[in-house]
């Protein structure tokens, strides 16, 4: 599921801001982008993250800011390296007979002269900034995501509903089916210039093991089972997406299996309609937590 979220928090000269974002995957992946002081605090972050999420790409950033008093670095010389340069230098303006003073400016721009060292942040004291920060993204995050959940639990129950309504169209043209097929084999039976009665018992023989071979009650039964899944699933707080991806998968199943058992052009076309809206429910679901 897509979704943003952003959260700050200042403390004891350092603010701390967290940015997420998320797109549609199968499964959770992760990418946090932390700076160099507080890379130590990435598995918290992790953890955190996958107790409000369980689907989708995230990128995360977090970023930080110091006052100047605590940004303070500390510079200093190296005195016998300047001493080098600076006799090198001098040697070099005599062999190419340059009359040029060698100044301070030149030996302190020379590599290694001046060192800075920037002051060592303790990341276990900025945790709390950092989590702060982060539970108010992840919850600006979930909010957003729970928007975009709402009307894909419309949808998919939407597309539910076509395929119950197809189901009950099934069931109703089931027992047309085999009458069909019973009326179909007398047909053949007199084109071919049999003299059997309507009630011989080869006739009646093949007939029931017709209906035995077509019979799609169990199918039918099983799709009600799924369908009230569903139920289940749209009415849950839990995260629920990897259920209706098997649910769906199920729900496949059956269809084709009566789309194989029963023949009739009535229930052929209820079998696509049905296969046309599962595909539509399963690209959906793709995008639910």
């Amino acid at each position: 599921m897509t979704g943003c979220g952003r959260g700050e928090c200042a403390r004891d000269g350092f603010k701390v801001t967290v940015e997420i974002s998320s797109v549609n995957r199968k499964q959770a992946e992760i990418a946090v982008g932390l700076p160099r002081d507080l890379e130590p605090l990435e598995p918290r972050i992790r953890d955190e993250i996958n107790r409000h999420v369980s689907r989708g790409r995230l990128n995360v950033r977090v970023a930080l800011q110091t006052a100047t008093s605590q940004a303070k670095g500390v510079a200093r010389f190296d005195l016998d390296l300047a001493k080098a340069y600076g006799r090198e230098f001098t040697r070099l303006a005599k062999a190419l007979k340059l009359s040029d003073a060698i100044t301070l400016d030149i030996v302190a721009r020379a590599p290694g002269v001046m060192q800075t060292s920037e002051p060592e942040l303790d990341a276990e004291a900025l945790w709390p900034a950092v989590e702060k920060a982060l539970k108010q993204s992840l919850a600006a995050l979930v909010k957003m995501r729970e928007r975009e959940g709402a009307h894909l639990k419309k949808d998919l129950q939407s597309r539910i509903g076509t395929v119950r309504q197809a189901v009950t169209a099934v069931a109703q043209h089931a027992p047309e089916s085999q009458r069909y097929y019973r009326e179909q084999l007398i047909e053949r039976v007199k084109v071919a210039g049999l003299n059997l009665p309507i009630d011989d018992e080869r006739l009646l023989k093949e007939v029931v093991l017709f209906a035995d071979r077509s019979d799609i009650t169990e199918e039918l039964t099983r799709l009600q089972s799924h369908f009230q899944q569903f139920e289940d699933c749209a009415k849950s707080a839990e995260p629920v997406g990897r259920t209706l991806d098997f649910l769906t998968q199920e729900m496949h199943r059956e269809v084709n299996t009566i789309g194989s058992k029963a023949n009739a052009a009535a229930i052929s076309r209820e079998v696509v309609l049905m296969k046309t809206e599962l595909e539509k429910f399963r690209e959906q679901v793709q995008n639910v937590e």
